[in-house]
C-alpha cells in the first residue's frame, strides 16, 4: 500500500494549536491542560498523518448511526461526496482544541461536495449537544456509545484508543486519509480534503 506518512511530534502539534489562536478555548481547562502537555492520564493518537493511494483503498465503508435527535445517518447518503469523519467525545482535551478548526473547514467546503460527520464514542445525547453548542459545531454527530457500530465499521482504520481520529472518505466511500490524534494544523486537513475532492477516479 502506497502511503505518505508524516510523523508529527507533540511539540509541533502544540505550537500549531497555539498559533491558530482557536476561539472559545481560552477558558477551557481541558484544552489548556492539553496545550500545556500535562497529559492528565489521557492517551491520544501520535499525530501521524497518512494518505492512501486510490488504487489501494479497498472496499467502501458502510455504516449506519443515529444522532442525538434520533435521526438516522447512513453512509449511503454521502455517496458521491467527500466525507470528513471525526471520532470524538466531550471530555477529550485535543477534541476540544480542534473542534473550531473542524467547524471552519466544514463552513469552507459546505455546498461544494464535501460533508462532515462527527462520531461521539462516549457521551449521552445531552452532553454531545452541549459540546456542540459550546464550540459552535453545526454539522451532525452520531452517538456511538451504546452500539459502537460506526467505530466497528471503521475498525481496520481507527485504533480504538486513538481519540480524536479524523478520516477523509473519498467519493466512493473509501478511506483516503487519516489523522491519528488532534489535527496538527488546519491547513493539513484542508489539503487532504481538497486533494480528495479533486480526484476523478
Amino acid at each position: 500500500m502506497k502511503r505518505r506518512t508524516r510523523l508529527l511530534t507533540s511539540a509541533v502539534a502544540l505550537v500549531a494549536a497555539t498559533g491558530l489562536l482557536l476561539t472559545g478555548c481560552t477558558t477551557d481547562k481541558l484544552a489548556e491542560q492539553y496545550r500545556a502537555g500535562t497529559g492528565q492520564n489521557y492517551i491520544a493518537g501520535d499525530g501521524t498523518v497518512s494518505e492512501f493511494a486510490a488504487a489501494n483503498r479497498g472496499a467502501a465503508i458502510s455504516f449506519t448511526g443515529k444522532t442525538g435527535e434520533g435521526e438516522t445517518v447512513s453512509s449511503k447518503q454521502y455517496a458521491g461526496k467527500v466525507l470528513v469523519v471525526n471520532f470524538w467525545y466531550a471530555g477529550c482535551p485535543p477534541c476540544r482544541v480542534e473542534a473550531p478548526d473542524l467547524e471552519k473547514l466544514y463552513q469552507k467546503y459546505k455546498g461544494s461536495g464535501v460533508d462532515f460527520l462527527g462520531v461521539n464514542i462516549y457521551d449521552s445525547a445531552a452532553t454531545s449537544a452541549s459540546f456542540g453548542d459550546e464550540k459552535g459545531i453545526t454539522y451532525p454527530s452520531v452517538l456511538d456509545r451504546d452500539t459502537g457500530s460506526v467505530l466497528l465499521a471503521f475498525s481496520k482504520t481507527v485504533p480504538p484508543k486513538a481519540t480524536p481520529t479524523t478520516l477523509v472518505i473519498d467519493k466512493k466511500g473509501r478511506v483516503a486519509a487519516r489523522i491519528l490524534g488532534a489535527i496538527p494544523d488546519r491547513s493539513i486537513l484542508d489539503t487532504l480534503i481538497s486533494d480528495t475532492l479533486a480526484e476523478t477516479d
